[in-house]
């Protein structure tokens, strides 16, 4: 997520993430969320000698910014568009694992929110899409117009905590068919009495309707997942979330994946077998500072938490990593090195299968 200041694209916590990431030469890192490139841009920026970045995004706009943005790099980046949920499946394709960095914004980008095409936002009047990618099936005009009242109810209470949700809901249903979002935000202002406040009474709903289109609460879980195991010895993991929803699902998943036993506490003896993968290396959540939210009022909800990969007893990702950082500085450095990647990926492909 950033902010479009005199067309350049500014990342939210950009010194706070190459931070956190720990980013240095020669690393290797994978973007998640590739948006307008700003982030990545920071991190190649910084592991320059010899940094390579993997840039993955759902949305074929932000795939064809980010390759202008990032021309310079082009021989140390590879960009793909698909859903972060093919975390693994892409990193196994292309080879890129184990990493020593991996980032997660989930915000909206500038291009999403001010092009205004696709109904991510009611300050646009544009039809009632908001997919991340054309080719999915199912946008936010099916949703509206053709769920029960009580389906509806209930996804914008679980997606947008909206406590308006049933009289939202069956005015809905009375105006439908709506198709811009133009219609939408009015007919729920309508349904809740009016504006009051700051934040508009359609945003709760927008947000609802676009994490149910694009299933981004299912799909930050898996790849969170996925991203532990493809994390080498050290490796960082750095999460940017703007709501309770998916910060939860952040919290959670570090909270577990930092913990030796996950049993009950009802049971007395360990029994899940559970090993510790991650120690959290940000205790306090970090927020932006009031000089970036000056400067960026869209980075005001942000929140980052992040974790360091911890190895088990056997030592196994340590003797993994120490093989991959040997090849750091190599003349080779790019998307090659084949026998020490064919060799890690046995190694790791094996460690996944058995976890």
């Amino acid at each position: 997520m950033g902010v479009l200041l005199k067309n350049t694209h500014i990342p939210v916590l950009l010194r706070e993430v190459i931070r956190t990431l720990a980013v240095q030469p020669g690393g290797r890192y994978i973007d998640c969320t590739l948006g307008g490139g700003g982030h990545a841009q920071a991190i190649l920026e910084h592991s320059s000698p010899g940094g390579q970045l993997l840039g993955i995004d759902a949305d074929p706009e932000a795939i064809e910014a980010s390759t202008e943005r990032l021309k310079l790099f082009k021989k140390s980046i590879l960009l793909v568009n698909e859903n972060f949920v093919n975390l693994r499946d892409i990193c196994i394709r292309y080879d890129f694992f184990p990493v020593h960095g991996i980032l997660f914004d989930l915000g909206l980008s500038s291009l999403q929110l001010d092009e205004g095409g696709r109904g991510f936002s009611f300050q646009h009047d544009a039809p009632l899409d908001m997919r991340f990618n054309p080719a999915q099936t199912t946008s936010a005009a099916d949703i509206i117009n053709t769920s029960s009242e009580a389906d509806l109810s209930g996804l914008l209470r679980k997606y947008g905590e909206e406590i308006h949700s049933r009289q939202i809901a069956r005015r809905v249903i009375q105006k439908r068919p709506i198709q811009t979002t133009g219609e939408l935000a009015h007919i729920i202002e309508q349904a809740v009495g009016g504006r009051r406040g700051k934040i508009h009474p359609a945003t709760r709903t927008f947000q609802a309707l676009r994490i149910a289109v694009n299933h981004e609460m299912q799909n930050l879980e898996s790849a969170l997942k996925q991203a532990v195991s493809l994390l080498g010895f050290g490796g960082r993991l750095a999460v940017i979330s703007y709501h309770s929803l998916e910060d939860r699902i952040v919290k959670h998943l570090l909270q577990r994946e930092s913990r030796d036993c996950i049993c009950p506490p009802e049971v007395i003896q360990c029994v899940c077998g559970h090993k510790a993968s991650l120690k959290i290396i940000t205790r306090k959540i970090i927020y932006p500072s009031l000089a970036e939210i000056e400067m960026n009022p869209r980075s005001r909800s942000a929140k980052l938490r992040a974790a360091e990969r911890v190895i088990d007893a056997s030592g196994r990702y340590e003797r993994t990593v120490e093989e991959l950082d040997s090849s750091i500085g190599d003349s080779n450095c790019g998307w090659g090195r084949p026998m020490m990647i064919e060799k890690l990926r046995k190694t790791f492909l094996s460690l996944q299968s058995s976890s």
